[in-house]
C-alpha cells in the first residue's frame, strides 16, 4: 500500500515557515525539521489536503500556492509514499501558538540546510530555489539514509 501525502514549504521575507517534529510518538520525521504538510484523507485531492492540514497545523488559510512537484519516496524500512510538494506565498490567519506535531518557526531560507533535515530534502529544496519547472523525484532510503536519486524535469 502506498502513502499520499503533500508537503509545503510556506515563504514570506525570505524565509520559510517550518516544523520542527518533536512531539508525535514513533514519528518517522522525529527530529527533524520540515515543511507543512500530510497524509490525504479519503476522497480528497491534493489541494484539498494541503489546504486542510495547513489549516491544521498553522491555523493559516493558504491564499497562493503552486504545486511544484511530485517526490517518490522509497525506503527498505516503510512503505513508499508519493509526496505532492508545494510552495505558498500567499495566506491569511496568523500561525497558530501550538501544534501537536512539533513547533512552528521561521527559518531564513538558508539556514534550513544547517537544520536536521532529509537528506533528499536538499535536493528537492535546491530544485525549488532553483525554480525549476514541475518535476519528478524519486528518492531511495535505506534507513535514514539516501542511497540514490533520480529527477525528471518536465519541459513546456
Amino acid at each position: 500500500m502506498s502513502n499520499l501525502t503533500t508537503l509545503c514549504y510556506i515563504e514570506r521575507d525570505g524565509k520559510y515557515l517550518l516544523m520542527h517534529r518533536t512531539k508525535k510518538a514513533a514519528d518517522i520525521n522525529g527530529g527533524k525539521w520540515v515543511g507543512i504538510g500530510g497524509h490525504f484523507e479519503e476522497g480528497e485531492s491534493a489541494d484539498e489536503c494541503l489546504l486542510r492540514e495547513t489549516k491544521e497545523e498553522t491555523g493559516l488559510t493558504l491564499t497562493s500556492f503552486k504545486l511544484r512537484g511530485l517526490v517518490a519516496f522509497v525506503s527498505d524500512r516503510w512503505p513508499t509514499e508519493y509526496m505532492f510538494l508545494y510552495t505558498a506565498d500567499g495566506f491569511s490567519g496568523e500561525v497558530a501558538d501550538a501544534c501537536d506535531e512539533g513547533e512552528l518557526q521561521w527559518v531564513d531560507k538558508g539556514a534550513v540546510y544547517s537544520l536536521p533535515i532529509w537528506e533528499g530534502d536538499k535536493i528537492f529544496l535546491r530544485m525549488l530555489e532553483e525554480n525549476r519547472p514541475f518535476f519528478f523525484l524519486k528518492l531511495c532510503y535505506e534507513g535514514d539514509k539516501l542511497v540514490s536519486s533520480a529527477q525528471v524535469t518536465l519541459r513546456t
